[in-house]
């Protein structure tokens, strides 16, 4: 685990890094436009390097300490975790082209980072799927 950062002013950087990350993250959780797993991970890693205090309290939420812990254990996403993201992603990009993005390059742009995107995200290994 890092050890928070010698300067007082990066760790006040880190901190609120940290807790804009929290709250993006709890956003994600009612918005399918933004996901939370990454922001709760960039959340650990700017508390691990601001506050080792709020750094054990993400580790020992219930909701994401599991996440976090499987992320910097192993670098892993569980396989139902991963789905569910990939599939929402799916939604929220194909309704994104269909009813908002008129023309048609933006739209097989957007396509393509989606489908760029969902494959980065199941090329991540899940220790939970054999």
């Amino acid at each position: 685990m890092p050890r928070p950062h010698r300067s007082r002013l990066v760790r006040g950087f880190f901190l609120v890094g940290g807790v804009a990350c929290i709250a993006l993250g709890m956003a994600g959780l009612v918005l399918p436009v933004l996901p939370t797993t990454p922001f709760m991970l960039l959340a650990a890693l700017c508390f691990a390097r601001a506050s080792p205090k709020l750094h054990r309290w993400l580790l020992g939420s219930r909701t994401f300490g599991p996440m976090i812990h499987e992320w910097q254990r192993h670098r892993a996403i569980p396989w139902r975790t991963k789905l569910t993201a990939i599939a929402l992603m799916s939604v929220t990009m194909a309704g994104s082209i269909v009813f908002f993005v008129r023309p048609w390059p933006l739209q097989a742009a957007l396509f393509l980072l989606g489908l760029v995107l969902a494959i980065w995200l199941y090329r991540i290994p899940s220790r939970d799927r054999r």
